[in-house]
């Protein structure tokens, strides 16, 4: 039950900043650069980030949402760990060209209250995100830009539920 509530809040937000936000892309602030987990060879385009819905398109990846949950699905292994569950959100930014780098991570539990997952699920997360291909090129007015991107997993006792958007 407290897994269905949390999807339909999660979409419900979702759906309401899509609606508010249609006719005027937003420009947020970027992930800063940090050294020590980032690609120095990754390159923005401009100094500020659109969010990824901003063209009304939502989530723009080869093959769809159907193709990230393949991803996903077929790689991550359960773990089976009691107690290890809630939500863990990857953040990260697309360029221009749609390359992804910047990720950063952040769990919470089912009370929306941060948690640290056991690494054995997080880095298995963040691995297969950063080897993702096929983010879609954003345009603002016919211009290329780049955009932050998010997923979100809902993980249960250790296992891959679901992954939104």
């Amino acid at each position: 039950m407290k897994h269905t509530f949390t999807l339909v809040f999660i979409t419900s937000c979702f759906l309401i900043s899509c609606i508010f936000h249609r006719d005027k892309p937003k420009v947020i602030d970027s992930i800063e650069f940090d050294e020590s987990v980032d690609n120095i060879d990754f390159e923005l385009c401009q100094e500020k980030l659109y969010q990824y819905f901003n063209d009304s398109k939502g989530l723009s990846f080869k093959g769809d949402k159907p193709a990230l949950k393949k991803a996903f699905f077929g790689q991550y292994v359960n773990k089976n760990m009691i107690g290890e569950s809630g939500l863990i959100r990857i953040r990260f930014i697309v360029n221009c060209l749609g390359q992804s780098d910047r990720f950063r991570l952040i769990g919470m539990n089912s009370d929306y209250e941060k948690k640290i997952f056991n690494s054995k699920i997080s880095d298995q997360l963040l691995k297969i995100t950063k080897n993702l291909n096929g983010w879609g090129i954003m345009k603002i007015d016919g211009k290329p830009v780049d955009y932050y991107q998010y997923l979100i997993f809902v993980i249960q006792d250790g296992n891959l539920i679901n992954i939104l958007p």
